[in-house]
């Protein structure tokens, strides 16, 4: 075992695995091998994994869901953190303070049957509060910023330290916020979020199964990163994409949907080489031929050859 990662063995024991997999650990099933990983079932996990890591100078990411990511075929090189932090406390007043792990559209129907209104929108958004807290999640007219009003952060600033920040130290913006890209610096912890009390559950469900028959409707099946672009002003990637003549393109094991364009599908077979050829020729040809430069919604991770650095996000 390399010296660097025997600080995380001895805290972690056989938990720590080497050389896994992170297809398992992603949404769209793609992605090599990380050198080292652990789960973290707790807080005190959680933060002692990215402590060690950052204490002798260790790569680390957090994943969450694997949802929003692509991985390389070529994996991480360095620890990667998969956050199983998932105690969720509801309080008086609609408050409902979430760990970071914590499944977002099984939150939402938590709150749904506790009568809480104002995440009946998260019902069938993938992936963990964390990251929805990290990129401003968001569907059907909701996000989000219209729900956080605390967020408890571990700071890797100076030394590590837990600060609470208030939403708006967020700055929160279309699928973005202060936090999207500051890898390294910092990790979101928890989230603590005001909803509207007193409502009827089963008004809530009823409306959120509404938007689960509108996904249903609309967007595809099968494995996928969710929206690969963020929507132009004004405007929706999909129908760019479908206008520049790719709905149904396909490049090995991966293809523009024929259902929403603005969603690729791993078919089966697919590598994380052919997801960001079909992303690449997407914003190739919509520039080219509707002059739109189309922004990336989800995060590349790991070691893509022509990066000459690691990138990703919660």
């Amino acid at each position: 075992m390399s010296e660097r990662y025997q600080p995380l063995a001895e805290r972690f024991g056989a938990a720590m695995k080497r050389d896994e997999p992170l297809a398992r650990y992603t949404v769209a099933r793609l992605g090599g091998p990380a050198d080292a990983l652990v789960v973290a079932n707790s807080m005190t996990d959680l933060t002692d994994a990215v402590t060690l890591a950052a204490r002798h100078d260790i790569p680390w990411i957090v994943l969450g869901g694997g949802a929003n990511v692509l991985v390389a075929d070529a994996g991480y090189r360095g620890l990667v953190i998969i956050n199983h932090t998932k105690a969720v406390r509801f309080e008086e007043g609609g408050r409902v303070v979430a760990e970071s792990g914590a499944n977002l559209s099984t939150l939402a129907r938590r709150c749904m049957n506790q009568g809480l209104a104002g995440l009946e929108w998260a019902v069938n958004v993938p992936g963990t509060v964390g990251g929805a807290v990290i990129n401003n999640a968001g569907a059907h007219g909701g996000d989000m910023a219209g729900s956080v009003r605390w967020v408890e952060i571990l700071s890797l600033e100076d030394r590590p330290h837990v600060e609470l920040w208030g939403v708006g130290q967020m700055r929160y913006g279309y699928r973005s916020s202060v936090l999207k890209g500051e890898r390294g610096r910092y990790v979101v912890l928890a989230a603590t979020l005001i909803l509207e009390p007193g409502r009827d559950p089963g008004e809530l469900n009823a409306r959120a199964d509404s938007f689960v028959a509108h996904r249903k409707r609309t967007q595809p099946p099968g494995a996928s990163l969710g929206s690969i672009f963020k929507n132009p002003p004004g405007d929706y990637a999909g129908r760019l994409i479908e206008a520049a003549g790719l709905k149904g393109t396909t490049i090995g094991g991966v293809q523009i949907s024929p259902v929403h364009a603005n969603f690729i599908v791993n078919t089966g077979e697919g590598t994380a080489a052919e997801y960001r050829a079909l992303i690449a020729l997407a914003q190739r040809t919509v520039q080219d031929k509707l002059g739109v430069a189309l922004e990336l919604e989800i995060e590349l991770i790991g070691a893509w050859g022509d990066e000459g650095s690691v990138i990703g996000d919660q």
